[in-house]
C-alpha cells in the first residue's frame, strides 16, 4: 500500500468520468432516459430497478432517492428496487431458479407504461436479461445501465442504453452512480 496506489486509483476514476463527460452521445442518451423517466413518473407509472451485488445496491439507492428525495422537497415518486423483498427473492429463486428472481416480479408488478432499469457491469446478467425480456413483452420500456461491452445481451434488447466508458468493474460502478444521481437530479428538477 502506498499513496501512489491511492492516487492512481483516484486518477483512474477521474479519467473514466472525464471520458464520460466528454462523450456527447452518452450524455444525450442520459438526457433522453431522464426525459423518459420523468414522463413515466408524471403519467402515474413506476420505475423498477434490478441488478446483482453492487448493482443491486445501486438499484436500492436510486429507488430510495426517488421515493424519498434527492436534493429538493417534492412529492414521492413511484420507484421500486426488485432486489429488496427477501421472501420473494428466495421463494422465486427456490421454485423457479435464480435467473427468474427479477422477471417474475416484473411479470407480477409491472404494467404497460412503466420503466425498468436493468443494471449490470457486464451487460449479461441472466436474471436481468430475463427481466428485460418480460418487461418488453408487457409494453414496459427498458434501460440497460452497463459497461463498455457492446456485445452484451442487455444492450441488444434494451430500448435505451447507458454505457459507462470502461470495462473495469469498479470504474463502471462509479459511473453508474454518477449517471443515476444525474438522472435523479434531472427528474427531480422536472417535477417541481
Amino acid at each position: 500500500m502506498s499513496l501512489d496506489a491511492i492516487k492512481a486509483t483516484f486518477q483512474a476514476s477521474i479519467d473514466t468520468k472525464t471520458l464520460l463527460v466528454n462523450d456527447i452521445e452518452r450524455l444525450e442518451a442520459l438526457l433522453e432516459v431522464a426525459g423518459v423517466a420523468s414522463s413515466t413518473l408524471k403519467a402515474g407509472h413506476k420505475m423498477m430497478l434490478c441488478g446483482n451485488g453492487g448493482s443491486a445496491a445501486d438499484s436500492q439507492h436510486i429507488a430510495a432517492e426517488l421515493i424519498g428525495r434527492f436534493e429538493k422537497e417534492r412529492q414521492s415518486m413511484a420507484a421500486i428496487a426488485l432486489t429488496t423483498d427477501t421472501s420473494a427473492l428466495t421463494a422465486i429463486g427456490n421454485d423457479y431458479g435464480y435467473d427468474q428472481v427479477f422477471s417474475r416480479q416484473v411479470e407480477g408488478l409491472g404494467q404497460s407504461g412503466d420503466l425498468l432499469i436493468g443494471i449490470s457491469t457486464s451487460g449479461n446478467s441472466k436474471n436481468v436479461v430475463k427481466a428485460m425480456q418480460v418487461a418488453k413483452s408487457k409494453g414496459i420500456r427498458t434501460v440497460a445501465l452497463v459497461g463498455n461491452k457492446p456485445e452484451g445481451a442487455m444492450q441488444a434488447i434494451a430500448d435505451y442504453v447507458l454505457a459507462a466508458p470502461s470495462t473495469n468493474t469498479a470504474r463502471i460502478q462509479e459511473c453508474h452512480i454518477l449517471m443515476m444521481h444525474t438522472l435523479c437530479q434531472l427528474v427531480e428538477s422536472d417535477s417541481v
